[in-house]
C-alpha cells in the first residue's frame, strides 16, 4: 500500500489497514467498470459517500457507527476492485469467504462490530441499490423502467444528480466524511499515515 503497509490478502490484519489507503484505492476504482458517461468515472469512494447519505435519508436517527459502516460498506474493494454481483456469485464461496475476512479486518480496524447486524446490513443494501438506480439511469445508459426492475425505486423524497468527481476530489471527500463520522462514533479516526494534495 502507498502508506507503506503490507497487507496479507489471505490473512488480513486490522493493523495493516489505513483509511488513507482505502480512500486512495476506492477513489481510483470505477463503478460499472468505467462503462459510464462523462469525463471522470464514478468512483467507489464517491458512491460510498452517497450510500451513507441515502442510508441516513431512510433512517435519519441512524447511529454514527452504522453511518460509518455504510461509508465503509465497499471498503474491501480498495484491494480487490469492484466486481459485479453475478461475477462474485460465479466465483463461488471462496471469493465470498475472502471478501468476508477482509471486511472483518476493516471493521475491527475502525472499531465496528466484526459482523454487521442484519437490520443494518439490509438498510445499507437498500441505500446501495438506490444509489445504483441513480447511477444506472444517469451514467450507465439504463432506462428508468429497466433500472426500477433491477434496483427498485429509490426512497421517497430522495433525489440525486450525479456529477462524477476526479479521483483526488473523490478521495478527499471520502476522507473528510470518514473523519466526521469517526469522531461522531467516538473518536475512532486514526492519525493520518500520509496525505495527498
Amino acid at each position: 500500500m502507498l502508506s507503506g503497509r503490507r497487507l496479507d490478502l489471505l490473512d488480513p490484519s486490522p493493523f495493516d489497514i489505513e483509511i488513507e489507503d482505502i480512500a486512495h484505492g476506492l477513489a481510483r476504482v470505477a463503478r460499472w467498470n468505467g462503462q459510464t458517461i462523462g469525463e471522470h468515472a464514478f468512483s467507489v469512494a464517491q458512491h460510498s459517500v452517497v450510500v451513507e447519505e441515502i442510508a441516513v435519508h431512510i433512517k435519519p436517527d441512524l447511529d454514527p457507527k452504522w453511518r460509518l459502516a455504510a461509508l465503509l460498506h465497499d471498503a474491501s474493494e480498495y484491494v480487490i476492485g469492484d466486481m459485479i454481483s453475478p461475477f462474485k456469485s460465479a466465483l463461488g464461496v471462496n471469493y465470498k469467504a475472502f471478501e468476508a475476512r477482509l471486511e472483518h479486518a476493516i471493521h475491527v480496524r475502525f472499531g465496528l462490530p466484526a459482523k454487521t447486524p442484519v437490520a443494518i446490513k439490509t438498510l445499507i443494501k437498500k441505500a446501495d441499490r438506490a444509489c445504483a438506480y441513480f447511477e444506472a439511469t444517469q451514467l450507465a445508459g439504463f432506462g428508468r423502467s429497466e433500472s426500477l426492475k433491477l434496483f427498485g425505486a429509490p426512497p421517497s423524497g430522495y433525489d440525486l444528480t450525479i456529477d462524477p468527481l476526479p479521483a483526488g476530489a473523490a478521495q478527499a471527500r471520502y476522507l473528510d466524511r470518514y473523519r466526521v463520522l469517526a469522531q461522531a462514533a467516538g473518536g475512532l479516526a486514526p492519525t493520518d499515515a500520509w496525505h495527498t494534495e
